[in-house]
């Protein structure tokens, strides 16, 4: 509205809503209201007993690193294929993907171990599926255990504030917006703070154990005081949360984040990326 004072958007919501066409932002492509499956596609599925059908996002980061700790701490049965998921690209909607996933989000995992698959989505879940099943990074002690469950739904439930309204706003909306880069700044600023305030008195986010609330919380958190998250570093002031640094850097430079974090990766140095794995020597 040309002379008004508002800064903020003169858009009036309609009494029915229906989609924008074309939408825009980054995502546009892929983004619809409706679930279901769009097109047939069978998954492939290699040798070994899981199956993993991800992209190495952050969600998707969790579930490799978690694998190759796995392996690491020697639990052979932990030996996976990990397919590549081209979301860009709308393979989520495949019927495949779709039957494992009906939500259409990576990561997605069919354990074919026993005598009948089972299928496990969503990427807290798959950290603590594998973590029963292994019986590996969750401690069995009540209290302990708790604790770790208290931060992973942390980070379920906070993570989509950081990556759906931060990162949606900042990096890859088709505009710059005031209102929601500043409302989400400011609440991804202040879960740092938590978690900064959190580990000023323990090692690890659950305690002095390194667990699968660490693997949850490291790929988003931990990425983005390292300055590897939606290139925000300096606009977030990522400096000032040293504890939370302190804590990144440690996880960082363990050899199974190192490896897991390569899986699935289509952006970043060559070295880095492996789109597919189904040995661990395409690691090496």
């Amino acid at each position: 509205m040309t002379g008004s004072t508002n800064p903020f958007s003169t858009y009036v919501p309609p009494k029915v809503w229906s989609p924008a066409t074309p939408s825009g932002g980054a995502f546009a492509n892929i983004n619809r209201p409706v679930a279901g499956a769009t097109h047939e596609l069978e998954l492939p599925i290699g040798k070994h007993p899981l199956q993993l059908y991800s992209l190495g996002t952050p969600n998707g980061q969790k579930v490799t690193i978690m694998l190759e700790e796995l392996l690491a701490a020697g639990h052979s049965g932990a030996e996976y294929d990990a397919w590549l998921i081209k979301i860009g690209e709308g393979a989520q909607f495949g019927s495949g993907f779709v039957d494992i996933n009906p939500n259409s989000k990576i990561p997605a995992l069919v354990d074919r171990s026993g005598d009948k698959p089972v299928r496990v989505f969503e990427s807290g879940s798959i950290l603590v599926y594998l973590a029963e099943k292994f019986g590996a990074f969750l401690p069995q002690d009540l209290p302990a255990r708790t604790e770790t469950f208290n931060w992973l739904m942390w980070q379920m439930g906070s993570a989509p504030f950081v990556g759906g309204g931060f990162g949606h706003f900042y990096a890859y909306a088709p505009e710059k917006l005031e209102y929601p880069i500043n409302r989400y700044a400011m609440e991804t600023k202040r879960q740092l703070d938590v978690l900064d305030r959190l580990l000023a008195e323990r090692r690890f986010v659950a305690g002095d154990e390194y667990t699968i609330a660490d693997m949850a919380i490291w790929p988003w958190y931990g990425c983005m005081v390292m300055g590897e998250l939606y290139d925000a570093g300096e606009f977030l002031s990522v400096h000032n949360y040293q504890q939370v640094r302190r804590w990144a850097d440690e996880v960082a430079a363990r050899p199974a984040v190192i490896r897991g974090r390569k899986v699935n990766r289509v952006r970043g140095k060559p070295e880095e990326m492996v789109a597919e794995r189904h040995d661990a020597s395409d690691l090496d």
